[in-house]
């Protein structure tokens, strides 16, 4: 069996009774946001940003008026995302903090120093994930780097909400983990990645269940053709463009949406159709979150 092959998608993408999109639409159209500042005032925090989806999320919410801390591994990459911040707004405020996700004291010191700069925190984007090259069935790889995926991927979203969680409720703020299809599916090769992103969904249930003042969502941004995923061997087409969940993410933390905090959501779903022909069936059958299937 190839690796990185994936079987159908659960709650995924072909079969669903909605629009699927792989640009931005009308409905999350971020331009309104970028002319009337909507997140000015408001500090938003992003890892994972020196690249990529994180960097395109900075940039919107930049755009949006925000001021930004932005964290990522490496400080060169972190300089370039925010030099192009600049350049399209150049009066923005933005820190960067180069650091790894898993290592906690970090976490906590560059959480604490934005609240110190900015004196609040309204919006955590945790985006900073790792996927490993689709090569061998499980009992065949390095243990140490299986679980090194587990560790970026979970851990890494759990340090950054721990720390954020009391400033983001003293501003009843927004969470949006940037999760993956992967969660709802299995791929040959893939366990610690599919693994670490359906755990994700489970933390981001347990997060709104004692913290209900805090909106979070588990996002699946599309198959965007990242560095990350270019490397991943996974057999599948990368249509999606990373301004797609960079503005769902906009319109998500502006609060379009709250009846979808705690629950699986992707941005290639046609929001407006979701909330008209889906809303009333979501909440009453509590769907879109982890549930054992029980044959009828």
């Amino acid at each position: 069996m190839s690796y990185g092959v994936f079987d159908a998608p659960l709650g995924g993408e072909e079969d669903l009774p909605v629009t699927m999109h792989h640009d931005i639409y009308p409905t999350i159209d971020p331009e309104p946001h970028f002319a009337a500042k909507t997140f000015k005032g408001k500090v938003v925090l992003v890892t994972g940003a020196s690249r990529g989806i994180g960097a395109e999320i900075a940039l919107h919410y930049g755009r949006a008026g925000a001021d930004l801390a932005l964290v990522g591994r490496k400080q060169a990459f972190l300089d370039a995302t925010k030099a192009a911040v600049l350049a399209a707004v150049p009066d923005a405020r933005v820190l960067t903090f180069a650091l790894d996700v898993v290592d906690t004291a970090a976490v906590e010191a560059a959480v604490n120093a934005t609240v110190e700069h900015f004196g609040r925190l309204d919006v955590l984007v945790p985006n900073a994930g790792v996927l490993r090259p689709f090569r061998h069935y499980f009992i065949n790889e390095d243990p140490n780097g299986w679980w090194k995926t587990l560790e970026i991927n979970l851990r890494g979203v759990y340090n950054f909400t721990h720390f954020a969680l009391p400033h983001l409720m003293k501003t009843k703020g927004n969470i949006i983990v940037i999760s993956s299809m992967a969660a709802q599916m299995r791929g040959i090769g893939g366990t610690d990645y599919c693994i670490s992103k359906h755990a994700l969904g489970r933390f981001t249930e347990f997060v709104v269940l004692e913290y209900p003042d805090v909106k979070m969502y588990s996002l699946h941004p599309g198959a965007v053709a990242t560095e990350m995923n270019d490397t991943s061997n996974a057999q599948m087409e990368m249509p999606d463009q990373p301004r797609l969940s960079a503005a769902t993410c906009l319109y998500l933390s502006a609060g379009k949406a709250e009846y979808l905090s705690g629950r699986y959501v992707a941005a290639l779903w046609d929001l407006a159709e979701v909330e008209r022909d889906w809303k009333d069936k979501i909440v009453a059958q509590h769907a879109l979150v982890s549930k054992l299937a029980i044959p009828a």
